[in-house]
């Protein structure tokens, strides 16, 4: 696990944005894993000023989301599939059908989840995924306690982060109870990971995740397994790290040829 710490997002979305373009160069039908919330924002917005600016052609490429919520309308602007749509792939040239998310208005979820897991094998599996991190330490919607073998299923959410989440609906009451989510099982199995965490209210999660115990309690922190994770973190999300200095070393003097 490569921990790096960066000014601000600015930053962080830049380095992010090194990666999944030297990728995409390489491999023009590179499979992304695409994350919402905040924390992924300044990599889609850099990745556009890129396409727009630069060149960078996505016409290839096939992108999985990592979540969906349970039981929102098809279209609903806060469905993930549509805040995906609106913040990255409608911005960029990738094709509609190229890009899937789990289905959270199935009248047979488990079938559904089965069959979004044979679809990301279809395709090779995914080569980049992108993270956030809960304040609880959660990825996709794996909560607190979840298998760390688990695969993409029907999760409860916890009232933190419906709470933490109520800020793009109108209330709580409009966030839902239960969602879809890829497990960490799911999440273990991609190529390289990126999470990105800024703020002070993640620096326990981040902490927890990078050098607390592999534990359920923190699920996030299954990705001490993975052979390949880059954490993105700005100063605040980094100022509960015990080896911050370490990191910064190691960074500032990584070779050249080793990339992200």
């Amino acid at each position: 696990m490569e921990v790096v710490i960066l000014p601000g997002s600015k930053q962080i979305g830049s380095l992010a944005a090194d990666a999944i373009e030297a990728l995409v160069r390489r491999k023009p039908d590179a499979v992304l894993g695409l994350a919402t919330g905040s924390s992924p924002l300044p990599v889609y917005d850099e990745l556009v000023r890129r396409h727009e600016g630069g060149g960078l052609d996505f016409s290839r490429v096939r992108g999985f989301a990592l979540d969906e919520y349970v039981g929102l309308e098809p279209g609903h602007p806060q469905s993930y599939r549509e805040v995906i749509r609106r913040e990255f792939t409608d911005r960029v040239n990738i094709a509609p059908d190229n890009v899937y998310s789990p289905d959270g208005s199935a009248a047979d979820i488990p079938a559904a989840c089965r069959a979004y897991e044979d679809s990301m094998r279809a395709v090779g599996g995914v080569d980049l995924q992108l993270l956030g991190v809960g304040t609880d330490g959660h990825i996709g919607f794996n909560e607190p306690g979840s298998s760390l073998a688990s695969r993409t299923r029907i999760k409860s959410l916890i009232e933190q982060t419906r709470r933490d989440n109520a800020r793009f609906f109108n209330s709580i009451h409009d966030v839902p109870h239960h969602v879809v989510t890829q497990g960490l099982g799911t999440i273990l199995e991609v190529r390289h990971v990126i999470l990105i965490a800024t703020g002070a209210q993640k620096a326990q999660a981040v902490r927890d995740l990078v050098e607390g115990p592999v534990a359920a309690i923190c699920a996030a922190s299954v990705l001490q397994l993975h052979p390949h994770v880059t954490v993105l973190v700005d100063e605040a999300a980094a100022s509960s790290l015990r080896l911050a200095d370490y990191y910064r070393h190691t960074y500032d003097n990584k070779p050249g040829w080793q990339g992200l």
